[in-house]
């Protein structure tokens, strides 16, 4: 049992465009816990909620068998919220694993495997946006390990605005890291909801003959869509290709009318935003009733992949974790203990108690930001 003293929210800038959002507890025996809430472009709100939620939990004492959405009310209302409570729950997790003197893995349950596949994302660490430019990624990517890569080629694309040429340039991105990567490799195609229906089944069509393993996020991921999303799961499946999609979703209840509809192949729920490290579980439980694959979506910062990785070792029909490769040398840089070498495609779990690691040093503390203020300044020490 611990007793939380303080909850402290903190953000890092690692890039022009990405911030990372961290969430300190600290308990009254002296013990850390971490968590992750990154959510691009809503720092403020992530913050905000944090400071609001803090005083559920400062002052209390835990023991193994609470979570925070229980503590709260709610897996979160809105996907800000959703971020804020995850990484509350992520790092009361940490805090009680440690307290027990076991790894998280251990504290959540009998894990089914110890050592985790990743698959290489290389659309935000690719700055040369040619067909060129993502298959020299790709070709970094696979010389590692990596036997699995994705891609978001649809620059500039949006529905109701699906150029050919745009498609056009889409598809000559898949069609260089397929040619780059070889048959044997997995390639993964990530949409990110910028297709209409007629414009996703026209890509399926062409990017049939590069075997894509799945393609992911076709269309906004709305009730109206869910008849569209199920033509395109069967115009996919047909070419042997696999749907994935719900990396967004919140809680249970935000997965569950996919899964009863058939929609995916493949859910992605996120540890930042799923509503906590068992409910992100419970989520794995209910895709593996319904026959999908879970395979969670992990394109951030350290203490969100370390925490993706316990989780991973509990998932039922698990196919690879989701590593964001190559997109800031900072990813290993602020780690505070001993982060397993995701790069060559498959991970350790991380080491020790708790998480296993946190974040720190002079580093981290340079790239620190004001969560707080609208603009996001960069704060000078």
């Amino acid at each position: 049992m611990i007793t939380i003293n303080q909850v402290t929210a903190l953000a890092a800038r690692v890039s022009p465009n990405t911030v990372w959002h961290f969430v300190r507890l600290d308990s009254a025996e002296g013990i850390q816990g971490w968590g992750e809430a990154t959510l691009q472009g809503s720092a403020v709100a992530v913050h905000d909620h944090v400071v609001r939620l803090a005083p559920a939990l400062t002052g209390k004492k835990f023991n193994g068998d609470v979570d925070v959405m229980d503590v709260v009310g709610s897996c979160g209302r809105d996907l800000a919220e959703a971020a804020a409570i995850s990484a509350l729950d992520q790092a009361l997790w940490d805090a009680l694993a440690q307290a027990r003197g076991v790894a998280l893995t251990q504290a959540l349950g009998s894990a089914i495997r110890s050592e985790i596949k990743l698959y290489a994302n290389i659309n935000r660490g690719t700055r040369d946006r040619s067909p060129t430019g993502f298959a020299t990624r790709a070709r970094e990517a696979v010389s590692l390990g990596f036997e699995a890569i994705k891609i978001a080629p649809f620059d500039g694309v949006q529905p109701g605005h699906e150029e050919p040429e745009l498609l056009g340039a889409a598809i000559a991105r898949v069609a260089a890291v397929r040619a780059t990567i070889g048959p044997s490799t997995s390639l993964m195609v990530d949409c990110h909801w910028r297709l209409s229906e007629r414009a996703a089944s026209d890509v399926l069509r062409e990017i049939d003959p590069l075997e894509p393993y799945w393609f992911e996020c076709p269309l906004p991921e709305t009730r109206e869509n869910f008849p569209a999303l199920r033509r395109l799961r069967t115009q996919a499946n047909a070419r042997r290709i696999r749907l994935a999609g719900c990396e967004a979703m919140v809680g249970r209840a935000g997965f569950k009318p996919f899964l009863e509809a058939g929609i995916y192949d493949a859910i992605m729920p996120d540890v930042k935003y799923a509503g906590g490290l068992r409910e992100l579980l419970r989520i794995g439980q209910d895709a593996q009733r319904a026959g999908v694959m879970c395979s969670p979506h992990n394109p951030s910062g350290p203490i969100a992949h370390a925490h993706s990785l316990h989780l991973s070792a509990h998932l039922p029909i698990f196919p690879f974790l989701e590593f964001q490769y190559g997109e800031s040398p900072l990813f290993f840089k602020f780690v505070d203990g001993a982060m397993p070498d995701p790069n060559r495609g498959v991970s350790h779990l991380p080491q020790g108690k708790g998480l296993g690691l946190a974040v720190g040093g002079e580093e981290f503390r340079r790239c620190l930001v004001d969560a707080s203020a609208a603009t996001v300044q960069k704060i000078v020490a």
